[in-house]
């Protein structure tokens, strides 16, 4: 059984790997995922500025009063659907996904689902 530190080197490696080749511009901005045990974060970023455009997270007071516990699908969909309503006033419609090298399953998908039922194309 690998370690939580293993887990994580490997899923490191798997997003440096998808990074090469995922790449936000001004235009179709990417939306980053970051997730922990306790929280789940996103950001759109424009790489070419290198800029971030728009984030939201589970510690918003939106979502921490809106869930129970904000490390569980409930409050990913939450963050999704905010950071999309977000972008979409900023004039974002279109991003590229980066799942930061999680599988796409569980938090990571609801969050996807949530911002793509705001508005957001990818």
């Amino acid at each position: 059984m690998l370690k939580k530190a293993d887990k994580n080197a490997k899923r490191l490696q798997r997003h440096k790997r998808v990074r090469r080749k995922v790449f936000g511009t001004p235009q179709r901005p990417r939306l980053c995922v970051f997730r922990s045990s306790n929280n789940i974060y996103a950001q759109i970023i424009d790489d070419t500025n290198r800029v971030t455009l728009v984030a939201a997270s589970s510690l918003d007071e939106a979502v921490k009063g809106a869930v129970n516990h904000t490390g569980n699908k409930e409050a990913a969909k939450l963050v999704g659907e905010m950071v999309a309503k977000k972008a979409v006033e900023k004039g974002i419609t279109e991003v590229v996904f980066d799942r930061g090298g999680y599988i796409y399953h569980g938090r990571i998908k609801e969050l996807a689902e949530g911002a793509r039922e705001a508005g957001l194309k990818f």
